[in-house]
């Protein structure tokens, strides 16, 4: 849906903004939820406006000082699902990760759910808000940056060791490894989508049972025996440059603290950093315009970028051998799940038929599809040849 001329908007699931699906944020709810949360007292009109589709949120200005308030459907989160992020993140706090501080309200409770609502209210992140306005689908600014990016998740992974949750309850817009990191992979496609009637009323009698098995069973069979000796541990889930703050805004610049922990689940370190590669290093939004410029639509995976994330993470937290020849099997499915969980959301949630579409289609199929095709293969070559390298006598499979 594209939004009319003047409306606000926000990112879409292709490179043009798009419509909200969401209202923004009020002076008077922000009131009502002052009254449970006494840091919003005095609230003025929000600063700022996120452009993030999938909630509503914006910085506010209060008697207290600033402040990011963010609104969700509870449909999509509710008290309980906040919850488990809240506790992830004191956990992470614990260990000394900047990480934003929820504000608890007078009952203590860090969710508070208001007339078919749930909101959560943080201090602000420390640093620099440099991507902003980015995009999720569009690459890191430059190799210091993508290094910059690898440390701070591989300190984001050392921190999270040890801390004890069980994997969320299934709800859209919500990563895992339920999927991807099972040893049967058509058992728990099926015990996926069987557990959220929307995906399945989605996928109807679509043939997309054999579909999914024919493009993921390749990686798959590859990580299949891997997977017995990767540790368990909660993960962040979207690691992109737009979700951390910068030390400044130059070309140098280093993490200084992180946001964003709504896909956060129980699932394993590097399929967490196949997602941070998928996130930062393709240019996925770029598919389009090159097909459209008749420019052979494919060269959109940079590999120099990825290798400097990869030098970032692995001086941090060097991988060991299973995570060595887990992590290109694990880029071709980095975005399953999740593709899923929007379908989830598009078709159970907000009714987006064209939407739901391009998550199964162009974001679920088609990026594997990519990492089969030449340009997917050149770019996991180079990325085999840096893992060969590193340091390490580690064999990484053809």
């Amino acid at each position: 849906m594209e939004a009319a001329a003047g409306e606000a908007t926000v990112h879409g699931m292709q490179a043009e903004p798009a419509a909200p699906d969401w209202p923004r944020l009020g002076q008077g709810e922000l009131d009502a939820l002052a009254r449970e949360l006494p840091v919003l007292l005095g609230a003025s009109r929000p600063l700022w406006h996120s452009p993030r589709p999938f909630s509503a949120a914006a910085r506010v200005q209060t008697a207290h000082g600033e402040f990011f308030v963010k609104r969700h459907d509870a449909r999509v989160r509710d008290v309980a699902s906040l919850e488990e992020e809240h506790r992830f993140l004191g956990h992470l706090r614990a260990q000394a990760l900047a990480v934003p501080r929820v504000v608890p309200g007078r009952s203590g409770a860090t969710a508070i759910a208001m007339a078919g609502w749930t909101y959560e209210v943080h201090e602000l992140a420390a640093g620099v808000d440099l991507y902003r306005d980015a995009h999720s689908w569009t690459p890191v600014r430059g190799a210091h940056h993508a290094r910059a990016l690898g440390r701070a998740l591989a300190q984001l992974h050392l921190a999270a060791a040890g801390y004890q949750a069980p994997a969320r309850l299934p709800r859209p817009l919500l990563a895992s490894f339920d999927i991807v990191g099972a040893a049967d992979l058509a058992a728990s496609l099926d015990r996926f989508v069987n557990a959220r009637p929307a995906v399945a009323a989605y996928l109807g009698a679509s043939g997309w049972r054999d579909r999914m098995l024919g493009a993921l069973g390749p990686a798959h069979a590859r990580l299949r025996p891997l997977l017995p000796a990767l540790a368990p541990c909660w993960v962040h889930n979207d690691w992109h440059a737009s979700n951390v703050f910068w030390t400044d805004r130059s070309a140098q610049a280093q993490v200084q603290s992180v946001i964003d922990f709504g896909l956060s689940n129980l699932g394993v370190a590097v399929a967490d950093l196949a997602t941070a590669l998928e996130r930062n290093t393709i240019a996925w939004l770029e598919l389009d315009e090159q097909a459209a410029a008749g420019a052979g639509a494919g060269g959109v995976g940079s590999a120099p970028l990825a290798q400097a994330l990869l030098d970032g993470y692995c001086g941090v937290r060097p991988l060991d051998s299973t995570e060595r020849q887990a992590l290109l099997p694990l880029l071709a499915l980095a975005h399953v799940e999740y593709a899923l969980s929007e379908v989830d959301y598009f078709h159970g949630v907000v009714g987006n038929a064209f939407n739901a579409s391009l998550a199964y289609h162009k974001f679920l199929l088609g990026h594997v599809q990519w990492f089969a095709g030449r340009h997917g293969r050149e770019y996991l070559a180079a990325l085999r040849r840096w893992l060969r390298g590193a340091g390490t006598q580690t064999s990484v499979p053809a």
